[in-house]
């Protein structure tokens, strides 16, 4: 079991060469710094296109602890601890952090008392002692997280049945708890949750322990794999957790509400061998273990939480989906674990390289097991692709969402408009090439970020030739290029929409 690492806090040792080296600076140089201090808390962000406002500069995170109280009733806040380990990339004198929609009661760096302050949906926190680039540094901070939102600001608690669910995907992990809120910031999590006896805690990664005291019990997780803030899981409920066995011994654990266990059972079944498939697509699983959270709550869609997947319960109880149509939702979520979990887009505008992929093996699965052909699902996506690009941007340059929406650029042709990309890439370069480009990608990128460059770059290296222009014209272009060996696919006029049983689902 791989525990997460805790920094030593560093503080004494910070504090001294500060002093000595304040001791030494003129005073016209004094004079300055203080200026800088009083400027005003400002919001920050890492400049991604389509979320300007997400991550903060300065510091780079490697762990996250975050403790929860839950009361038993999830429409009051629970209480929360988050401790954060980082390093800082920059000479600060003030850190930022993501956060809002929760009261702040005190926060600490390296264990002593500092300011803060909200600006925008940032966190300013101003320790005592400013920090010097490359230095280690613990936050701490003591705050409330309210499952309950307004309407048109949606939050990253799902309110179930019988407790609580995340679903932080994309811009709303913030919301929950203090953070650096963007995918190009991966850290290691440990997770304590407190509920009163009769429920279930559980959270990404596998257990390290479980507490009983005074009618409550505090359950612990820890990932062994450094993971992006919108994919953090926890759920809370009268669940029954299931254990199963997958490839190699790897642990398969469940969580469904206990009502449901019978009627749920059959498809859960499926895991280990849709996992054995993905594996021939794209390599060994990536992680230490993996399973479906079946949530009594009505979303609007399915979330890769990393190995832990959130489900609407229904889609598995609802008889009007066909069998195949579930199967293959199931696949779409568990290939996100190699394609957006394990391999994190760099940017959002990179959404293209998770949603693409994981609509391709979905496809695929369907081809494979159900007899429902890729190409067939290709030209009706090819037929729609030009009106997709129109109204939602290009696959790898999609158009801003809405404010307050989130899931706003979750568009089709994140799904099978990148899909579509893919198709073309495997057209273009051959089966044997695509598929070695799809190995490389999770092997060389596990565990990291990478970018659509990344991905075009590996593509030409692996097909041995430049593939600059194809990528530039499928990812990037108003209209779509025509297919290779399909001459014959043409647009489709919008009364002739893409067959409702092809429509992209789940997230």
């Amino acid at each position: 079991m791989l525990h997460t690492p805790h920094f030593p806090a560093p503080r004494s040792r910070a504090q001294s060469r500060r002093r000595l080296r304040a001791a030494a600076l003129l005073a016209s140089a004094v004079s300055v710094c203080l200026v800088a201090a009083s400027s005003p808390p400002t919001p920050l962000g890492v400049g991604d296109r389509l979320y300007p406002h997400l991550g903060n500069p300065g510091y780079d995170v490697a762990a996250y602890d975050l403790a929860f109280t839950y009361s038993g009733s999830n429409s009051e806040p629970l209480e929360a601890v988050t401790t954060i380990d980082a390093r800082t990339t920059a000479d600060l004198d003030r850190i930022n952090l993501d956060f809002a929609h929760g009261k702040v009661d005190s926060v600490e760096v390296d264990g002593e008392p500092a300011d803060f302050v909200p600006a925008g949906e940032d966190l300013v926190v101003t320790p005592q002692d400013a920090l010097d680039e490359g230095e280690r540094m613990r936050i701490t901070v003591r705050h409330s997280s309210d499952p309950v939102y307004p309407e048109d600001r949606p939050g990253g608690w799902v309110r179930t049945t019988d407790g609580l669910a995340m679903a932080n995907q994309a811009d709303v992990a913030h919301l929950v708890f203090p953070c650096n809120d963007h995918p190009s910031d991966k850290a290691r999590f440990t997770f304590r949750v407190t509920a009163p006896d009769g429920l279930t805690a559980v959270a990404n990664g596998l257990p390290t322990g479980v507490e009983r005291a005074g009618g409550s019990t505090t359950w612990t997780y820890r990932t062994q794999h450094p993971m992006a803030t919108e994919l953090a899981q926890v759920s809370i409920g009268r669940s029954t957790v299931l254990h199963r066995t997958g490839p190699h011994g790897l642990p398969v654990r469940d969580v469904v509400p206990t009502e449901h266990r019978a009627a749920l059972e059959p498809w859960l079944e499926k895991t280990p061998g849709q996992i054995a498939w993905m594996e021939k697509k794209a390599g060994r699983y990536p992680f230490e273990t993996y399973g479906l959270l079946m949530a009594d709550a009505t979303t609007g869609f399915e979330l890769e939480t990393q190995t832990l997947t959130l489900f609407e319960r229904e889609l598995f109880t609802e008889p009007a989906y066909p069998k195949w149509y579930v199967e293959s939702i199931m696949v779409h979520e568990l290939a996100h674990q190699w394609f957006g979990n394990s391999v994190t887009p760099a940017t959002w505008s990179d959404l293209w390289l998770n949603e693409g992929h994981a609509t391709w093996y979905e496809a695929l699965y369907a081809e494979e097991t159900a007899d429902r052909p890729v190409a067939e699902r290709m030209k009706a996506a090819y037929g729609a692709s030009d009106r997709w690009r129109e109204a939602g941007g290009p696959p790898a340059g999609p158009k801003p969402p809405k404010s307050g929406s989130k899931t706003g650029i979750f568009r089709a042709n994140v799904y099978d408009g990148s899909a579509l990309v893919l198709y073309a890439l495997r057209q273009e370069i051959g089966r044997s090439a695509f598929e070695g480009v799809e190995r490389a990608w999770t092997a060389t990128h596990r565990d990291g970020t990478a970018t659509t460059a990344d991905f075009v770059r590996l593509a030409s290296e692996t097909a041995g030739r430049d593939l600059g222009g194809f990528f530039q014209a499928w990812l990037y272009g108003e209209k779509t290029p025509p297919m290779p060996g399909h001459p014959d696919w043409k647009p489709v006029a919008e009364n002739e929409p893409v067959k409702a049983s092809q429509k992209p689902q789940g997230e």
